[in-house]
């Protein structure tokens, strides 16, 4: 995983010149408190490897896998997590904020 914004597209570019199909996660908007600011970058590539974080790892794996869905229907998606959704207790985000998420395939 890299930790600056602008090495999570090279890693993107990387993976699409490579044949890799990509999908790009971007934080939109936060409520409270919330783990990642409004853009905050993940890239994720059609083998599951990863570059970015949008929550500092909370939810990270639940959204890799809604990635990899993007990726393979070419549909993007917009994710919602937050305290009051039972869903983000499970996947982990127990901060107390709200975090909006749009993913969308690189092509």
């Amino acid at each position: 995983m890299t930790g600056v914004d602008g090495d999570i597209l090279e890693q993107a570019l990387e993976w699409k010149q490579h044949g890799h199909g990509v999908a790009l996660a971007t934080v939109i908007q936060t409520w409270g408190s919330a783990p990642r600011p409004a853009g905050a970058q993940l890239a994720v590539n059609d083998s599951g490897a990863f570059a970015g974080s949008v929550s500092g790892g909370c939810i990270e794996g639940e959204v890799v896998e809604r990635a990899l869905d993007v990726i393979k229907s070419g549909a993007a998606h917009l994710c919602e997590f937050g305290i009051s959704h039972t869903r983000a207790w499970d996947v982990g985000l127990a901060c107390g904020g709200t975090i909006k998420i749009y993913i969308e395939r690189l092509d």
